[in-house]
C-alpha cells in the first residue's frame, strides 16, 4: 500500500479541524459537522491499527470482484446454459443494479448503526449467495443469486467515510484513493482471476471462491472495526428518505453525482462488453483466458489511484475530474478503432482505467466532505454511479447485438456527452 506523503490540501489544513477548513473553502453546503454521541471502545491499535488500511482494501478489492464476477464468465455460462454470450449480457447489469440498491438500503446505516455487526452480517449473506450461484441450475436463478450477493457486498462502501474521517486532514484524497486503488485492482483480479479459474475449473467454482474470501476477508473486517454503541434517532432508514434533501441542498454533491454517473456508465457499457468482443467469433476469436488476460490493462486504475489522491489533494477536485474527462473523450474512438486493431484497443483500455479512477478519487472526496452526513452523501453518490453503469451496461449488450462493437462505443460516448453537459449547464452555488 503506498505510503501517503503529506502535502497542502485545497479542502483542510494540518492545524484546523477538517468541518472548519470545508467550510472556509467553499465546499461545506449544510451545517458543520459536529461529533456524533457514540460511545466507541477503544479503536483498533497495534497491529490492528497498521492493518485497518490494507485489510479495508483488500476486502474493497473482494467486493468488485463480486460485482463483475459474471462478465469474463460470460461466454462460459451461456454455453451452459444453452444460450449466447450476447443472452445473458444482461447478468452484469443485474448485479450493478443489485449494487446499487444494497447502496441505497445499507450505506445510509453508517451514520446510525453498529458498523462492526452490520459488515458481518452482509459478508455472511454475500457468502451465502454466492453459494446459491455456483448451483444455480438456470439463468434465472443465477440472476436471483447474483443480485441479493450483490446488494449484500456493500461493505467498503460502509467504511469510506470511516477513513476519511480517521485520515489526516491533509492526506485525506489519498487516503480515500488506497481503498478506491483497491476497488480497481479486485475489478482486474475478477476479470484476470476469474477468466483464468473459470477456463479452468468453470464458472461455478469461480463463485465458491470468491464465497470463501468474502466471508474470510469480511469476518476480519469486521473485527478490526472500532467498537461503536450507538443511539438511533428516528427510523432505521432515515438515511434513505434523508437522500433527496442531502444532494438537493448540495450543488457539489449533485454535481459529483452526475459527472461520475457519465463516467462510469462509459466504462461499464465498454468494459462489461469486452469479453463479448474478444471472445467472440465476429470478433477476436480468444478464448475466455487469453480474454480475462486482458484485464491486466486495468491495473492502470489501481497505479492512477494515489496520483490521483495527491493531485486532488493538491489540485482540488475539479480539475482533475476536467483532466479526467478529456481523457475519457480520448478513449473511445480508440476504442472503436481497437474493434479491428488490438494496439488501439490496449491503448484506449490504459485511458479509461485512468480517467474513472481519476474522476471517482475526486468525485467521491468531494462527496465525503461537503456535507454534515457523509455516509448518506457517499450512498448518493455511489448510487449515481453504479446506477449510470447498470443503465449503460443494459444497453451495451443489445447494441452490440444490433450494431456491433460500434454500437457498445456509441452508447459509451453518449453517457460520457450526459454527465459532462447535465452538470455544466448548472450554477454552481
Amino acid at each position: 500500500m503506498p505510503s501517503p506523503l503529506s502535502s497542502p490540501s485545497p479542502l483542510s489544513s494540518p492545524s484546523s479541524p477538517p468541518a472548519s477548513a470545508i467550510q472556509r473553502a467553499g465546499l461545506e453546503t449544510g451545517p458543520v459537522r459536529r461529533p456524533r454521541e457514540v460511545t466507541s471502545g477503544a479503536g483498533p491499535s497495534g497491529a490492528a491499527a497498521r492493518l485497518f488500511l490494507p485489510l479495508i482494501a483488500l476486502c474493497t478489492a473482494v467486493t468488485a470482484a463480486n460485482i463483475y464476477l459474471a462478465a469474463p464468465l460470460l461466454p462460459l455460462i451461456a454455453h451452459d446454459m444453452g444460450s449466447t454470450p450476447s443472452g445473458v449480457a444482461w447478468l452484469a447489469s443485474v448485479a450493478q443494479l443489485g449494487y446499487a440498491a444494497g447502496l441505497l438500503f445499507f450505506a445510509p446505516l453508517g451514520d446510525s448503526v453498529n458498523r462492526r455487526r452490520l459488515v458481518a452480517v452482509l459478508s455472511l449473506v454475500a457468502t451465502a449467495a454466492l453459494l446459491a450461484a455456483a448451483v444455480s441450475a438456470g439463468t434465472g436463478a443465477l440472476a436471483g443469486a447474483v443480485l441479493v450477493a450483490s446488494a449484500a457486498t456493500v461493505v467498503p462502501q460502509l467504511l469510506v467515510p470511516l477513513v476519511a474521517e480517521r485520515a489526516p486532514a491533509d492526506r485525506r484524497a489519498r487516503h480515500v484513493a488506497a481503498v478506491i486503488a483497491g476497488l480497481f485492482t479486485g475489478v482486474v483480479a475478477a476479470r484476470v482471476a476469474g477468466g483464468l479459474a473459470g477456463q479452468a475449473f468453470g464458472w461455478r467454482a469461480v463463485f465458491v471462491g470468491a464465497a470463501v474470501l468474502t466471508a474470510v476477508l469480511g469476518l476480519a473486517t469486521a473485527y478490526i472495526l472500532p467498537v461503536e454503541r450507538r443511539p438511533r434517532r428516528g427510523p432505521l432508514f432515515a438515511g434513505l428518505v434523508a437522500i433527496p434533501g442531502v444532494v438537493r441542498r448540495s450543488p457539489d454533491l449533485w454535481r459529483a453525482c452526475v459527472r461520475q454517473a457519465g463516467m462510469y456508465g462509459a466504462w461499464s457499457a465498454l468494459w462489461t462488453s469486452l469479453a463479448l468482443l474478444l471472445a467472440g467469433d465476429e470478433g477476436y476469436g480468444l478464448t475466455t483466458a487469453a480474454a480475462g488476460l486482458f484485464g491486466l490493462f486495468g491495473l492502470a486504475a489501481s497505479v492512477v489511484a494515489p496520483l490521483a489522491g495527491g493531485l486532488v489533494d493538491r489540485f482540488g477536485a475539479a480539475k482533475v475530474v476536467r483532466s479526467a474527462y478529456a481523457l475519457a473523450a480520448l478513449s473511445v474512438p480508440l476504442f472503436w478503432l481497437g474493434g479491428q486493431a488490438m494496439a488501439a484497443l490496449c491503448a484506449a483500455a490504459v485511458l479509461v482505467h485512468a480517467a474513472l479512477v481519476a474522476s471517482h478519487v475526486a468525485n467521491q472526496t468531494l462527496a465525503l466532505t461537503t456535507t454534515s452526513a457523509p455516509a448518506t452523501a457517499n450512498t448518493a453518490y455511489v448510487v449515481a454511479g453504479f446506477a449510470g453503469g447498470a443503465l449503460a451496461s443494459a444497453l451495451a449488450g443489445p447494441a452490440f447485438a444490433h450494431w456491433g462493437w460500434g454500437g457498445v462505443c456509441a452508447v459509451a460516448g453518449a453517457w460520457l456527452v450526459l454527465g459532462w453537459t447535465a452538470t455544466a449547464v448548472r450554477p454552481a452555488r
